[in-house]
Order: C-alpha cells, then sequence, then structure tokens
C-alpha cells in the first residue's frame, strides 16, 4: 500500500514523500525477486558483545536493485554509461520540477503532444498517471500508462535533467524494445520509476530530490524520492 504523505513545516517549506516503502516479501516487478530482510545481528545476540544493558540490531537485506522506488542510471542500459556512483548530485537533487497529469487519459500511451501546453524546458518531468492506486496488487502488473518514444525524444530536446513516472515502467513492457530508456539514459538523463502521492504535489512550483545510495558498478537503485515546496534556501 502506497505510504501516507510525509510533510513537515520547515521554514516555511514542506515535503512530499513520492517513494514507496519497502518491506520484506514486497514484488515490484513481476518476474524479479522481492527483497529479504532479515536480522544479521539481532538485539538479543548482540548483548554478548557489549556491556550490560547494552545492545544494538543490525539488519541484512538482499534484494535487486529494481526494487521500490529507484532511478535508472545510464548504466542500467548502456555498458558505457555512469552507473550509479558516478551521477552528479546536482543531476539528483533539488532540481526545478513539473508535473504533469495525465491520469483518466484514453489510452496508455502519453505522447508528445502532452507535453506541450507545458514549460518543461530544463525542469524535472514527473508524470501523473495514477497508476500508483494500484502499487502491490496484481493490477499494477498490468496495461500501465507509458510514455512514447516521440514524448522522449521531446524532453531529450528541451533539457529536461530528470524524468520520472508513478506506473511500472516509462516504457511499454508489451514488447522487447525500450525506447525512452535508450533515448533518456542515451542523453544521459536518469529515469525514476514507481514514484507515488503525486497527486500531492502542485503542477510547479516545486523541487525534486532522488538520491540512490553511491555504490560503485550498479545501474539502478532505491531512491527516497521527495517534492520540496517552497523557494530554495
Amino acid at each position: 500500500m502506497t505510504n501516507k504523505i510525509e510533510a513537515f513545516g520547515r521554514n516555511h517549506f514542506r515535503l512530499i514523500d513520492l517513494s514507496h516503502t519497502i518491506y520484506d516479501g514486497l514484488v515490484t516487478y513481476k518476474g524479479l525477486p522481492a527483497p529479504l530482510i532479515c536480522d544479521f545481528m539481532s538485539r538479543e545476540s548482540s548483548k554478548e558483545h557489549y556491556d550490560g544493558g547494552t545492545s544494538f540490531q543490525i539488519d541484512k537485506i538482499e534484494m535487486v536493485s529494481n526494487t521500490g522506488t529507484y532511478l535508472d542510471s545510464p548504466f542500467h542500459r548502456f555498458r558505457e554509461g555512469k552507473d550509479i556512483s558516478e551521477l552528479d548530485l546536482s543531476s539528483l537533487a533539488e532540481l526545478d520540477a513539473v508535473v504533469v497529469r495525465v491520469e483518466g487519459m484514453p489510452g496508455r500511451a502519453v505522447d508528445r503532444e502532452t507535453f506541450l501546453p507545458v514549460d518543461v524546458r530544463d525542469k524535472a518531468v514527473l508524470v501523473h498517471t495514477g497508476w500508483a492506486k494500484h502499487w502491490a496488487t496484481a493490477r499494477y502488473f498490468e496495461g500501465h500508462p507509458f510514455l512514447t518514444e516521440g514524448a522522449a525524444l521531446y524532453l531529450k530536446e528541451q533539457g529536461t535533467p530528470l524524468v520520472g513516472i508513478d506506473s511500472l515502467n516509462i516504457d511499454d513492457t508489451s514488447n522487447g524494445s525500450r525506447p525512452v530508456h535508450t533515448i533518456l539514459l542515451g542523453a544521459g538523463i536518469p529515469i525514476v520509476e514507481h514514484l507515488c502521492n503525486l497527486d500531492q504535489v502542485p503542477a510547479d512550483g516545486f523541487t525534486f530530490t532522488a538520491v540512490p545510495a553511491k555504490v560503485k558498478g550498479m545501474g539502478s537503485f532505491p531512491v527516497r524520492a521527495f517534492a520540496r515546496l517552497g523557494a530554495k534556501q
């Protein structure tokens, strides 16, 4: 189930959590294994290593990189592309952003024309399809909305630094072609999939952050994505 919105009042801005919660057994993408989350060292077993009354919990997680809300780097698609550890923080944090709303549209394909009325130039673009309402259900894996090749080309031309979507995949998965991943990642534009709570974010006037752990040799990794409503400090 989609986690609740986290909004905090700090110096006249709010943070809205746009990430799904990762938990033991969660299936993010059909065919990929769910994460295994367990104790490496429990509080009880740790007591023998410390003085009386002192204990610690050390956890262990085994998962594929495409789990929960995650970011794709160019290395996900291209052998010579930047991996997660090589992405500049400036390309992932405090990005001026817009939400493009397509929930309830006829059909599944989000084409170039959808973005024409919105000023997307040099802004992170988050596509609100409403598909997150199906998260953690069988429905989530079938018939999801996606971007077309034309839409990807347009966003690339507009200089968007990042594209996100609250859907199973930014590409159509009914065949083996992945033009949106190929175009965006080929241009060095990271992709964030499986967002949520985009209905709580305004169309513009906010920043977007989605930073993964700095892991070498990985093309994708979970992120804690969030929107910041309010002026940059």
